[in-house]
């Protein structure tokens, strides 16, 4: 008898204890969705992702060299892009219908090992902007600005590698390069790879300003890269050509890299896209 009464109260404990995990694991996930609304209605930001549909997205209507458009789903709460088919070469962009000129973005980003991928500012429909690399390979680079489809200028001062055991991602290392661009600011190699978290998503800022714009950017709160059109003098930067090419205003669009060296099955991710004009 004794024994069952112990079994009965363990049993009720354990249901009590199942109901506040899944009530705290319920709440957990409110507070974060009330904590991004209060974000965007207390500091002025708009959402450019409803977290479960492509409204207010659209892909390249013509092909573009990286290709037709790309695979790009809203799922698990994020966008995600691949190539079409995967593995096939065939990428493209998916940029807002709405166009942005001045203006601070916020966005968490989730790129698998191997995807070569870009954060669009300012963009045509021809993928011809200001990007910020998402190069997320061995050779690449996260965070610095490179003229797509604009001369090809490219203010990136080192590449990452990765570091790999056992076949898995566990971190990165750096890449110096010869020749450096002069940009008002560059984060180091060392403390890039050391605040990027592989295998996880990292929370991306990027603040856009003036006619020739003033470019910053940051990754989980540092700063990585800080580039000035009004006075940069790279090679392949034309600044009035550029100006003339995209305007003051543009669409912001994420990328799937066409042509090879993607890995089948790999994606890029968005989330808690979040943009406040200027």
């Amino acid at each position: 008898m004794q024994f069952l009464i112990f079994g009965t109260i363990e049993h009720m404990k354990n249901q009590t204890r199942r109901h506040f995990l899944r009530r705290s694991s319920i709440g957990a996930v409110a507070i974060a969705t009330s904590s991004s609304k209060l974000l965007a209605k207390e500091e002025g930001f708009i959402d450019l992702f409803d977290g479960k549909t492509l409204k207010g997205w659209h892909k390249n209507p013509q092909r573009i060299g990286h290709g037709t458009g790309g695979v790009w789903k809203a799922e698990d709460g994020c966008i995600t892009g691949e190539q079409d088919p995967p593995g096939s070469g065939n990428g493209g962009i998916l940029l807002t219908d709405a166009k942005f000129g001045d203006f601070d973005l916020r966005l968490d980003i989730k790129p698998d090992w191997g995807v070569c991928s870009g954060l669009f500012l300012r963009s045509n429909n021809k993928g011809q902007c200001f990007q910020m690399m998402v190069d997320y390979h061995d050779g690449g680079n996260v965070g610095h600005i490179y003229g797509e489809g604009t001369g090809g200028f490219n203010t990136r001062p080192f590449d990452i590698d990765g570091k790999i055991i056992d076949g898995k991602l566990v971190g990165l290392k750096p890449k110096p390069k010869g020749e450096k661009p002069k940009i008002n600011y560059s984060i180091s190699s060392e403390k890039f790879c050391s605040l990027y978290k592989v295998n996880d998503w990292n929370k991306v800022r990027v603040k856009c300003v003036g006619k020739h714009p003033k470019i910053i950017t940051w990754i989980n709160g540092e700063k990585v890269c800080e580039f000035d059109a009004a006075s940069y003098s790279g090679s392949g930067f034309d600044r009035e050509k550029i100006t003339q090419t995209l305007g003051t205003k543009g669409s912001i669009a994420v990328q799937v890299h066409g042509g090879g060296g993607w890995p089948k099955g790999a994606k890029c991710r968005w989330r808690n896209i979040r943009i406040k004009e200027l």
